[in-house]
This record gives C-alpha cells, structure tokens and sequence, in this order.
C-alpha cells in the first residue's frame, strides 16, 4: 500500500505574487470631456501615467467645463456595441474602467458585452452625480445599472452615489459610509472603494471593502490628509482607472490603492500648476512625471554644477599671475609640461568616444579633437618646452585627471565618457576668454612674459569645438535615463574639480 503524500505546509516567506503584464492594456467605456479633465480624456491619463495601454469606447458626448456640464449626447447603443467588439475581436483586454453610461440600452450592451468577454479585471466608477452636482444619469437607467453591478470586481462610487445605490441618505460620517460600502459588496459580491474625500474635516480616508473575504480584511483603510484645492474636477475618473491599471499589473487590490492613493494626492496637490480653467479645475495626472528636456536644458544643469570650480580657478595665484604677469617661470614651465602630458592622455580618451559615439559626425568630432590634441602637445614641445629647462614627469594631479578619464572611458557608456571630457572644452575656453579679455583690457603690455600664450586663447576654432562638444553632451544628457544622467552629472563634476586642481598644481608640485 503506498504511503501517503504528505501535503506541503504553507511558505513562513512566501515569494511575491507574480506580476501581471508589465504594459497593461486597459479598455475605458465612459463618456467624453472636451474641457479633458474627467471622463475618457481622464482615464487614458491616468492609465498612461500607471503605465498602460489605453483604449477607449465613447458612451456618451458631454458639452461642459471646469463650471459644469452643460449638455449630453448619448449615441446609438449600437454604436457603443460595435465600438466594444471592434477593440475586443482584435485585442486581449487586461481591464475595463466602466464609467458614465447615460441610458439604459447603453448599459444592457455593455452587460451584454462583459458577459461575453468576461475581461480579468472590472472597475465599475457608477457615474451618477458628478462632483459640481450635475446629474449623469438618467433616472430610468438606475434599475439598469444595479444589475451590472455584480459584474464588476471593484466599485468606486461617491458618497452621493453609494447613498443611491443602497438606497440610504448621503453619510456625513465615515462609519456610516463604511456601513453603506458593507451593504453594497454584501449585495453585488464585488469590492467596494469607498472614498471619504467629500467629508467634512482635515482627513480623506479611503477605504476597501468585502464582505466575502476577498481581502486581508472585511474593511481595508487607508489613511490620507484632504488637500486644500478645489481642483478635483475628475478625481473619481482618474481614480478607478488608476485602480483598473494598478490591478492588471500587480493583481492586487489593496497594493494598487497602495500606489493609486498617494498618486491622486499629489495630483491634486500639483492641480494649480495646470491652470485649466476658471472653475472646479482638473488635477495634474502626469505630476510624477519629470518635463521632456528641451534643447539646452541639461547643458544648463552642468553649468549650475561648473560655477563655483570656475569662481576658484579665478581665484587661484597661478591665474592671476599669468594674466599680471608676475607668475613665476618655474611655476609656468612646470603647467605647460603637465599639459603636454595631460594631453597625451586626453587623446586617448578622445579616440575612445569617438570609437563608442552614436552618430557618424559625433564620431568625426571626437576623432577630430583627439588628432587636435597631438597637434597641440607637439607644439607645446616644439614652440615652449623646448627652450625651457622642465624634466617631463607625470605629476600627481595629471595622474588623477587622466585616471578618471581612463575610468570613464572603460565604463563603457558614452554619455558619462563626454560629459567627464567636457570641463577640459568648457571650463578652458571660459578661462582663457576671460583670460584674454582682461590681457586687452590692460593694453597688452609690452614686456609681459605670457603675451604669446594669452594671444592663444583667442582661437575661434578652440571655441567652436568648445560649441559643439557641450550640444553633443546636451543631447547625450537628454537622451539618457535618470540614473545615466546623474553619472554624467558625477563624472562632469569631478573632472570639473580636476581642472582646478590642474591649475592649482603648478604652485604645489613645481
């Protein structure tokens, strides 16, 4: 006789559920807003903002803005069927927001159609009263609509509209809305979000409730502050089909109001940044979202970075004794053997970023720039360090700066190799502009040992590659994620500070 099987005990660490579709694709059947800040215009919003792919069938055309809604159209009932066919005989549908509906026959197709597709997960938003006070529905669609409640999975009505639906008054207090979301699962078997966002007081507590023991608890609370705006015009839109997307990935009701909840608060927190009309406003759906980069605008960040080094080389003995004249030969000879090695360095890692750029000319510019940089190292040695008594050893500074750009070569990401090269274009060509602008300020006086050198810091040719390697880092910044962006900003630092210390060294090491 065999032996039995012992049964498996449940994990004391279970893994974590399985996460749904990491794009999912959500369907919202709901009326429109041209003002965009509720119903269809809302939800692809929000699904957008969670993540999803949004699609939409139009039950109804409404004429209204931030002060209300001044009329609705409801089409044929067919023309919504055969919106509802067309998407689902084509495309698997993660989830359905259902939201305003209007009319009766539009609700029956719509039963009709989810009994049929049986989509995985169901946010019912029962659009009855809308936040101005407007009614949405019509009084004979009420029966109607009662009969599709079972067939959702989530229901997110407002006070106003769970009161209608269990057939109660409008709750002032919290525990009798939470008694009136346990009636209403009671009766539908479905999880009720009841929102406290519309009573009175400094608290706006949100709450998940089933009575059939489908979440961690019968009512699963969520505490939250009310938000000081009126801007909430299409918060329960933007509410259920968060909730509908949040589901189809995670699977999990109470961890999507986890993420939803505090999402919606900072959308109604960032609402007057839109500036969207004159009434009850829409909030900010993609306030989590940092701006699209324009033109120029990581160039710019750099440039906040770069400031205070430039303000310390300024400040440094060897500057200003190079435009005086008053620097020390020694100290001189000792820079322009450093550089000539530097430079030698620096070529390399030139040809490295020209051999990883993208783009044929971005990789000509760097492949340009580093023959440039031979060019200029033999000069040095044909022009200066030739009639200058320097032994020609790697100092401690040139080691650090070339070991950096070396590092930042080998890192393999282009966009953190050009922005750790750039501080030898940018901040260079700012010191030796302004270096040059004060040598013809003082009238180029006859006798100054560095007349020659300075009048090199006018080349129009230095600037204008100078030019162009800070657009290629711009758009090399504003290509990149978030964390590539801040090696940039971490490696242009650095090499920011070197070229301080660059200058400085010739005071210390000569």
């Amino acid at each position: 006789m065999p032996t039995a099987t012992p049964s498996a005990s449940p994990a004391a660490f279970p893994p974590p559920a399985a996460p749904g579709r990491p794009v999912p694709r959500v369907l919202s059947i709901a009326g429109s807003d041209p003002s965009g800040g509720a119903g269809i215009q809302a939800d692809l919003k929000s699904i957008a903002a969670f993540g999803g792919y949004g699609m939409a069938a139009i039950t109804a055309l409404t004429a209204q803005n931030t002060h209300g809604v001044r009329s609705v159209h409801v089409p044929p009932a067919q023309f919504l069927a055969a919106q509802l066919e067309a998407v689902s005989d084509d495309i698997d549908i993660d989830a359905v927001k259902i939201g305003m509906l209007g009319s009766a026959e539009v609700i029956e197709e719509v039963r009709d159609w989810l009994r049929k597709v049986r989509p995985a997960v169901v946010v019912l938003d029962p659009v009855m009263v809308a936040t101005s006070g407007d009614r949405l529905l019509q009084q004979s669609a009420e029966a109607a609509l009662r009969e599709l409640l079972p067939l959702a999975h989530l229901i997110t009505p407002n006070l106003a509209e769970l009161a209608m639906l269990v057939g109660g008054d409008v709750q002032q207090d919290w525990a009798g809305a939470l008694e009136q979301g346990r009636r209403l699962s009671a009766a539908t078997g479905a999880t009720v979000l009841v929102k406290g966002g519309h009573l009175d007081g400094g608290d706006c507590p949100d709450a998940l409730v089933n009575t059939a023991g489908l979440l961690s608890a019968e009512v699963v609370v969520l505490e939250g502050e009310r938000v000081p705006t009126r801007n909430s015009h299409g918060t329960g839109c933007s509410l259920s089909s968060a909730m509908a997307t949040a589901q189809a990935r995670l699977g999990d009701w109470e961890a999507s109001l986890r993420e939803v909840k505090p999402w919606l608060s900072g959308a109604l927190e960032a609402s007057g940044t839109l500036e969207v009309g004159t009434g009850n406003g829409p909030v900010h759906h993609f306030h989590h979202l940092p701006p699209h980069p324009s033109e120029g605008s990581f160039a710019a960040l750099l440039w906040t970075q770069a400031r205070q080094d430039l303000d310390d080389i300024y400040a440094l003995d060897f500057i200003r004794g190079l435009v005086s004249g008053s620097l020390q030969e020694q100290e001189f000879a000792y820079y322009l053997s450093q550089d000539a090695i530097y430079l030698n360095g620096y070529s390399r890692v030139l040809a490295r970023a020209s051999a990883l750029a993208p783009t044929e000319a971005e990789q000509l510019f760097w492949a340009g720039s580093a023959s440039q940089c031979l060019e200029v190292e033999s000069e040095l040695h044909r022009s200066w360090l030739s009639t200058r008594s320097v032994r020609p050893e790697l100092g401690p500074v040139t080691k650090s700066y070339v070991d950096h750009l070396t590092a930042a070569s080998a890192s393999g990401s282009y966009a953190v190799l050009a922005a750790a090269v750039l501080p030898c274009f940018w901040l260079y060509a700012e010191v030796g502009a302004t270096l040059h602008a004060r040598f013809l300020a003082a009238g180029e006086p006859a006798g100054h040992p560095y007349a020659a050198w300075l009048r090199t810091y006018a080349d129009e040719g230095f600037a204008a590659a100078t030019r162009q390697a800070i657009a290629i880092v711009d758009a090399a910044g504003r290509r990149a994620s978030a964390a590539d962006r801040e090696a940039m900003m971490t490696a242009f630092k650095q090499s920011c500070r070197l070229e301080v210390d660059f200058f400085d060294a010739p005071r210390l090491y000569s």
